[in-house]
């Protein structure tokens, strides 16, 4: 048994700005969670085009001895706890699969994504067959709502519902931001339909760490959108150009940290 659910993220920027804020952001946030021997080392960033498909493939390798639940640390032995994640993005279509050398077949998480220009109302938008769609729990993301994000994730300086961007005049986002957007057609909006699978085979741990992953999956997407949008101002003016040039040096940032400083980032624990 697999543990799926849909993950919808709407959003007050274009498909087309979203493709470099995703970029800009993810660099960004890479670079907050290496250091101290963990974090982020990326292998492969290369241009891929298979079965007429075109885009990005990303070969990384997450060291995440720190970021793990306790009741997870307890059963793994020493260095089981690296995960490869391989991504290809072609955009509006990503996937991206996390996979665990340790566990091998018993555990994979994959995040399919379309991003759309509509406000989260499509259904169904992966195709799911008629068995599988039923079963899957739709979890809509007000990156917005303050109560969706904890007191030790939460920065006042990229609150959505606080923010106003400079060069775009977006924000701050209030508790219906989103109906507003239906009377402003002229206004951007895009929606990421995140499709999260996850599979855990553990005996007596599957359930929890299934739901755990969730709860982390959710957690991650809601913390990542609200940085993207209050950091609008740093990257709406960017290219792919700039955005390639940027990751091959934050590629070379992330190894130089790898090998020396404090561990970074929010662990696990602290959720």
């Amino acid at each position: 048994m697999v543990l799926i659910k849909e993950y919808r993220v709407v959003l007050p920027c274009s498909v087309e700005e979203y493709q470099v804020g995703q970029l800009f952001s993810v660099a960004e946030a890479s670079k907050n969670e290496t250091g101290g021997g963990e974090g982020i080392e990326v292998l492969k960033n290369e241009p891929y085009e298979k079965d007429g498909e075109k885009g990005q493939y990303t070969h990384k390798i997450y060291h995440l001895k720190s970021k793990v639940p306790a009741f997870v640390k307890m059963f793994a032995p020493e260095g089981s706890l690296v995960f490869h994640e391989r991504a290809w993005n072609a955009y509006p279509y990503c996937k991206t699969i996390v996979e665990n050398e340790f566990m091998k077949d018993d555990f994979f998480i994959k995040i399919e994504t379309w991003h759309k220009p509509d406000l989260g109302t499509t259904e169904n938008v992966h195709k799911l067959d008629s068995y599988t769609w039923p079963s899957v729990s739709v979890v809509p993301i007000d990156i917005a709502d303050r109560s969706q994000v904890s007191n030790a994730d939460y920065k006042p300086d990229e609150d959505p519902a606080k923010f106003k961007s400079v060069k775009t005049g977006r924000g701050p986002l209030g508790p219906t931001w989103k109906r507003d957007l239906l009377s402003k057609p002229d206004c951007p909006r895009m929606c990421a339909y995140k499709l999260v699978t996850v599979k855990f085979k553990w005996w007596g741990l599957q359930t929890k760490v299934e739901n755990f992953i969730h709860e982390q999956e959710k957690r991650i997407f809601n913390n990542f959108h609200r940085q993207l949008f209050c950091w609008i101002d740093r990257w709406v003016e960017l290219t792919m150009d700039d955005i390639r040039r940027m990751e091959a040096e934050t590629q070379k940032e992330l190894d130089e940290l790898r090998q020396k400083g404090e561990i970074r980032g929010t662990s696990a624990a602290d959720d």
